[in-house]
């Protein structure tokens, strides 16, 4: 049975990446090229011309930049933010703990949605639209990622800490030099899905950006792709050039993100 396994997992494998492929093969082929048959799509000639035209010519690289520095940032600060909140709720005994842990929990029961109009009058009123802060700030809060730290907090003994406390450590090197070094795969985990959400953002930058030199990927392609409707390869290039980053994400970090989307119950 297992070769029967194999084989449906190729095939839904081939399914996925056909796509994928399909992208990469149309991006090289030559502007305003005719399609006959579906082999027109994959085979010569090829030419890189219209990447060139791409990154010299549009806004493409900054908007590139734009959503990494966001993204770094935004991994960065959360990360940390989570980290500092789970290692509270979990080991730091202080009054309301436990209705603090609903509270936070009670944030994954509130779609971004709701709270996008309240948010952005807030930022209005801080002056933070058009704005890298703007962009940032609001996505530091991840009740995902205080929930997932917390559990592996949670799962590191507590004789283990009083040791150290034995010997003069205080919260901070207990948090420092024991608990971050122990759930390292739950921080990698966290830190992979953040960045990944962080670079598909669209809805608040669409909100809260109108100035196209501060436009991220999700905002800037769309802008760019509609000026291409009736030719394929510019589209294409566009995609891909976009995609290059995450899929050397993914290829590098696959095993973290598997394990991230596992420990966090995200589905779909």
């Amino acid at each position: 049975m297992k070769w029967v396994y194999r084989l449906v997992s190729l095939f839904i494998a081939v399914l996925f990446a056909g796509p994928l492929v399909w992208m990469l093969f149309v991006s090289v082929k030559e502007e305003g090229m005719k399609i006959i048959t579906v082999m027109d799509w994959f085979t010569p000639p090829y030419s890189l011309a219209v990447y060139q035209e791409i990154l010299s010519g549009t806004k493409l690289t900054n908007w590139i930049g734009n959503s990494l520095l966001v993204a770094v940032f935004v991994t960065v600060l959360t990360v940390a933010a989570a980290a500092l909140a789970g290692f509270a709720l979990s080991k730091i005994p202080f009054r309301y703990r436990t209705l603090m842990f609903f509270v936070v929990l009670a944030g994954l029961l509130i779609p971004g949605e709701a709270t996008i109009i309240p948010l952005y009058q807030v930022a209005k009123d801080m002056n933070l639209l058009n704005s890298y802060q703007g962009l940032i700030i609001p996505a530091l809060a991840s009740p995902v990622a205080v929930i997932v730290l917390k559990s592996f907090f949670d799962g590191i003994p507590n004789d283990l800490l009083e040791s150290v406390q034995i010997d003069g450590g205080g919260s901070w090197r207990i948090f420092m030099r024991i608990m971050l070094p122990l759930c390292r795969p739950a921080l990698a985990s966290m830190a992979i899905l953040t960045f990944i959400g962080s670079w598909n953002n669209f809805l608040w930058p669409f909100l809260s950006i109108t100035d196209d030199n501060l436009f991220t990927l999700p905002m800037g392609i769309p802008t760019l792709i509609s000026q291409y409707s009736e030719d394929y390869v510019k589209p294409m290039v566009v995609n891909a050039i976009a995609s290059i980053p995450i899929i050397v994400l993914f290829v590098i970090f696959e095993r973290q993100i598997v394990k991230g989307i596992s420990m966090s119950g995200i589905k779909g």
